[in-house]
């Protein structure tokens, strides 16, 4: 009997929302088939079955939450009823366990095999020669994985597991005593969380009739990762007008073009080209401050995050290496990662490895904005809706088309002087289009 647990699907996620079962007890199914549909806080996901079998149980309902490492379906797979743990303390041979566990350790759904021998840590770049030398704990990949998002060293950890195997409670247990400590040290002032532990948030007073609505994963997700930023990072923010008529008049002649070639042409494929021109002018907005090691990490490829509106929540895909494409190839990419993040077909690779975001606001008729930084991003631009304006041009009042721009930056790396080199040269090129096209 196969009992398929929930797997680690990557990305800090821990639980999922049980949306749909795909097959009923006593189906057939086969190995790669979806089992059942997930909703996770970032991304709806399909989760395949990693045998061919029978369904015998499930265990769990539509609607249930189910947590990584919970059993939700029993499949009859022909070997016999025990459990996978079972099984491999038994022979002591490899064993399948449905867990999950990317090159990259950012996970995708599917079957690991799992030898007895102890696996090597992740983290292959921090320290090997101290790793070697110290007691390897035997460990699941899953429970390394979760002892790495928890900071936790695992190989520090008596495990309460047979033949001394670190569970995820024993890392569980440990992360509270390093947090416990960690809170004790004032001098180290990195706790992330501890910012939001130390707020005495007092309680909401209600005075008529009022409506409780659930709060979504997803929103919960964003609420976190707002706070974060706005508790992190000391925001600063430049704003000005562009006068975008050569623009406009540019994406009219190239939009035919476009067309043609089924390919729908916004402003903002102009905008992320110039904006990548600009970054490697400017590279200090292209950056992460790193508080532990206080260190300013210059990222030298640009990946542009774009913020989506979709029925859930703010979604922000990422448009990777733009710099390296032409604006016909930034178009139709940025509009298939739109299409999937309105429909949450999307996938995480796509909502990873930003470096610096863009949020539209005009799309829905705004103006200005205050954009908050996608964490541990350094710099967000925000675009208001273009309108046609009286501006003084060559002495005379004439109308042009004019779109406001908002830029928030990380007040601790970046300067406003920077900041506002870095708007004139990205106002640069959007007042000459043909620059985008020459660089």
């Amino acid at each position: 009997m196969y009992k398929f647990k929930f797997a680690d699907i990557g990305e800090g996620i821990h639980e999922g929302k049980l949306l749909k079962w795909m097959f009923d007890v006593g189906d057939e199914v086969k190995d790669g088939d979806t089992l059942f549909l997930v909703e996770t806080d970032k991304v709806n996901a399909e989760i395949p079955s990693p045998v061919d079998g029978v369904i015998k149980k499930l265990l769990a309902e539509e609607g249930d939450t189910i947590h990584v490492g919970d059993v939700v379906v029993e499949i009859d797979d022909g070997e016999e009823s025990e459990s996978l743990e079972e099984k491999s303390e038994k022979k002591g041979e490899t064993r399948k366990e449905t867990i999950d566990e990317g090159k990259d350790m950012a996970g995708v759904v599917g079957e690991l095999e799992v030898g007895e021998d102890v696996l090597e840590s992740s983290d292959e770049n921090e320290g090997k020669e101290e790793i070697t030398s110290k007691k390897k704990s035997l460990a699941t990949p899953v429970a390394r994985k979760l002892a790495k998002d928890l900071g936790i060293d695992i190989n520090s950890i008596s495990g309460s597991g047979a033949n001394g195997r670190v569970m995820k409670e024993d890392i569980y247990k440990a992360s509270e005593m390093k947090e416990k400590s960690d809170q004790k040290d004032d001098s180290k002032g990195n706790n992330k969380k501890s910012y939001i532990k130390d707020i005495d948030i007092p309680k909401i007073k209600i005075d008529g009739e009022v409506e409780r609505v659930k709060v979504s994963k997803m929103r919960k997700t964003i609420a976190e990762n707002m706070v974060l930023s706005k508790s992190v990072i000391p925001h600063a923010s430049s704003m000005d007008d562009f006068d975008v008529s050569e623009l406009v008049e540019f994406r009219k002649e190239q939009k035919e073009i476009a067309d043609k070639q089924g390919i729908k042409l916004t402003y903002m494929p102009f905008i992320i080209k110039a904006i990548t021109l600009a970054l490697k002018e400017y590279p200090i907005l292209n950056s992460s401050y790193d508080m532990e090691n206080e260190e300013i990490i210059l990222k030298k490829y640009y990946n542009i995050g774009i913020a989506v509106d979709t029925p859930e929540g703010l979604m922000v895909p990422v448009v990777k290496n733009a710099d390296r494409k032409g604006i016909l190839e930034i178009s139709k990419e940025m509009n298939d990662l739109i299409e999937k993040s309105q429909n949450r077909t999307i996938g995480l690779e796509n909502l990873r490895g930003g470096t610096f975001s863009i949020t539209n606001y005009g799309a829905v008729g705004s103006t200005y904005g205050v954009p908050v930084i996608k964490y541990p991003e350094a710099a967000i631009l925000g675009i208001g809706r273009i309108t046609k304006k009286p501006v003084v041009k060559d002495g005379e009042i004439v109308i042009r088309d004019i779109v406001p721009i908002s830029l928030s930056i990380d007040h601790r790396i970046i300067d406003g002087a920077d900041a506002g080199r870095f708007l004139n040269k990205v106002k640069e090129y959007l007042q000459d289009p043909m620059l985008l096209l020459l660089s």
